[in-house]
This record gives structure tokens, C-alpha cells and sequence, in this order.
């Protein structure tokens, strides 16, 4: 029942983690690894700390279910985005509740999250219960900047294993099964110099750029996703020329692809590379990606989605199938290791990543209420 879910207890455990400013740039989730090993530990959890780099720590927690033969992953990150340039109106480590709503960075994203799976397992220690099968925590470094230091490296040395895993990620409480990913590219324009007082005897790089700009800027690329909706093309940053009265040389732009899943990273710079070549008259122009992240989904017909949605459906009435529109360690689990996979948290995306971030109370109890029937329900 979710009166058996102490409040007080887990908002206190969610400040705690919010205590400590594990930003990331730079990184550094080491000391706040060490508290969660000694948490999980005091919870009869079998744990082990990996470190993946001077302070870039990941914490491996198994609680001991009754079916030992099988396993529920429970992923969380434990980094947080930086503070820097933000305007918030309160220390962002210094958490505090107001109005029903825990302030702090991480509140939303996702510590709040990670706070309340542990609940849900401190709840069932308290009334000396085992959950239904292993459940795994897989306390992450790294994922704000891509997981090449977190789930990845976990992943390609093979600590990870399991039958279903849950990501309590900031979803509002409904389920995710899908989300996009993306590419960052940087294109190079090449133009030829000139000078600035006869801007037609050269080609301008600038002028080039310009004309890709409004070609890929809000492009339609034609297909869509029930969840997802369409892939989406934004050119963030744009730079070149060396003088007002020169004809510039070289200009580049860096776009934010957002992709459906299957998509690839060959197919995802072709498709830009494509549109750039439909110019006339044509742009010289190399292309350089910067980050690509798969898109990942699961089968809204898979038996955990219906196994989730049900478990939520004992605590919330208006819980949905949803898609992000962000990415998330999920990708790795879905993708690379064929683990059926679900998002589910506390909190609303609108809320990640903000000045003065939070999370409510409530939703933060109603998750770890959930937590509690899923890790006494899945088999």
C-alpha cells in the first residue's frame, strides 16, 4: 500500500543525494558513488563499486530476490548537469521542500528517481521481504554526456545482465517504450576568397552556409513515429569569415538531428549530405559528426510494457504509453543488449535540466509505491 512507503524517510535520502554536486562536466560521482555503496549495502545488497576513470565511479547493487534465476535491472544516473550560467533563486545543493515540491539539481532528473527505488526496497526490508526475483542497481556515472564512462563501459566489460530493466527517469509516471536519438554534425563550407568591395569574384563560405541553413533548419524529412512524431533537423551554431571586407573562405554550422529509431549514423549525415546536394547551385561542403545517439524502442506489445502499465495502474489512474523526445541510457540496454526496457519516474522533462529544478512529494511517494509492486510482481 502506499501508506507503507515512508515519505520522510525517502525525501530525506533524496536531499542527501542532491548534497552532493556530481556535475557533469566535469564528472566526478565518486563520493556520492561511496554513500550509495554504503546505502545499498545497508539494505543487505551484494555491491560493488567500478571506477571507469580517476572519480568516475559506478556503484553495482543486487538485492537477493526469491527467484534467484532471474533479475530486474533497475538503471539510474547518478551525474547531473552543471549549474553554471543558470539563474536559480536557492543553493542547487542545498535541497529544500516548498509547496510540495522538493527543490534541488537532480530533484527531477533523476536522483529523486533513484531515491525511491531505494525506498521501495528499504520498505520491503522493513517488513523482512524479499522482492520477487534479483533486483539489480545499476547506479551510473556519466549518462549527462553520453555513458562512454557509465552504462557504456559497464556494458563493453560486461557487467551487465538482466531480464527486464526499469530506468526511473523523469517520465510523469507514464511508460516510456520509446525515444529518439540524435546527431550532432558539424558541416564545413569551403568558399573562395576575395575581396570584400567585388563580392562576386570570389564564393563566399557565408553565403553558402546560409543557403544550407535554410534548407535543414525545421527540414521534413518525411516519416513518423505513433510516439516520437517526425525527425527534426535545428542548426544551433554557426561561424566563418575573417573580416567584413574579405570574401569569406570557410564557414561552418553545427546541427542537432533528432532521429526515429533505426535509423543510423550513415544514414542520418547522408540524408543532411543529401538535402546540402539538392542546392544549385551546389555548396562545397564537408561534414564531421560530433555525437551520435541511437534511438531506441521496445514493442508496446512486449509483456512488460503490459506488466508495468498494469503495476501503475494500482497507484495511478492516468498513466499513458508515451514516447521522449530525449535519449537515455535505454538505448544501450534496447539496442545492444537486447534487454526489453522501460522508462518510468517521478517528475515532469519540463522540469530537467532547469534552474530552481524540482520534483513533487507526491509523485516521488506515488514512484517508490509503484517500485515496491513492481519488485514484488515481476517474475
Amino acid at each position: 500500500m502506499r501508506t507503507t512507503v515512508d515519505t520522510d524517510r525517502l525525501v530525506e535520502l533524496v536531499k542527501q543525494l542532491i548534497r552532493f554536486d556530481s556535475s557533469n562536466p566535469p564528472g566526478g560521482e565518486d563520493k556520492l558513488a561511496l554513500y550509495l555503496a554504503e546505502v545499498m549495502s545497508s539494505l543487505g545488497a551484494d555491491v560493488e563499486v567500478i571506477s571507469a576513470g580517476a572519480q568516475r565511479d559506478s556503484v553495482l547493487a543486487i538485492v537477493r530476490g526469491t527467484d534467484p534465476t532471474r533479475t530486474l535491472a533497475v538503471n539510474g544516473h547518478i551525474d547531473v548537469v552543471p549549474v553554471a550560467g543558470q539563474r536559480w533563486t536557492r543553493d542547487p545543493f542545498t535541497p529544500e521542500v516548498r509547496g510540495g515540491k522538493l527543490y534541488g539539481r537532480g530533484a527531477c532528473d533523476m536522483k529523486g528517481g533513484i531515491g525511491a527505488a531505494i525506498e521501495a526496497i528499504r520498505t520491503l526490508t522493513d517488513n523482512d521481504l524479499l522482492p520477487s526475483t534479483n533486483v539489480a542497481f545499476h547506479l551510473v556515472a556519466d549518462e549527462e554526456t553520453g555513458g562512454k564512462l557509465g552504462t557504456r563501459w559497464l556494458m563493453e566489460h560486461g557487467y551487465l545482465a538482466a531480464d527486464a530493466c526499469l530506468i526511473p527517469e523523469p517520465t510523469g509516471l507514464h511508460v516510456g517504450v520509446a525515444e529518439r536519438g540524435a546527431l550532432f554534425a558539424r558541416l564545413t563550407v569551403n568558399g573562395r576568397g576575395g575581396h570584400g568591395s567585388v563580392p562576386d569574384s570570389g564564393v563566399s563560405a557565408i553565403a553558402g552556409a546560409a543557403r544550407i541553413v535554410d534548407t535543414l533548419h525545421l527540414r521534413d524529412f518525411g516519416v513518423e513515429h505513433p510516439l516520437l512524431g517526425r525527425p527534426t533537423c535545428n542548426v544551433g551554431k554557426i561561424w566563418g569569415g575573417a573580416a567584413p571586407n574579405v570574401i569569406a573562405e570557410s564557414c561552418a554550422i553545427e546541427v542537432d538531428r533528432r532521429i526515429l529509431p533505426g535509423a543510423s549514423c550513415e544514414s542520418s549525415i547522408r540524408e543532411l549530405l543529401d538535402a546540402v546536394a539538392s542546392l544549385h547551385p551546389p555548396v562545397d561542403v564537408n561534414a564531421e559528426v560530433i555525437t551520435f545517439v541511437q534511438a531506441s524502442e521496445i514493442d508496446r506489445a512486449h509483456p512488460i510494457v503490459a506488466w508495468i502499465g498494469e503495476t501503475v495502474a494500482s497507484v495511478r489512474s492516468d498513466s499513458v504509453v508515451t514516447g521522449s523526445m530525449l535519449g537515455s541510457d535505454a538505448r544501450f540496454y534496447r539496442n545492444d543488449l537486447s534487454i526489453p526496457t522501460v522508462l518510468l519516474g517521478p517528475g515532469d522533462i519540463a522540469q530537467a535540466h532547469t534552474a530552481d529544478e524540482w520534483v513533487y512529494v507526491d509523485d516521488l511517494t506515488d514512484a517508490a509505491s509503484i517500485y515496491l509492486r513492481a519488485f514484488q510482481s515481476f517474475h
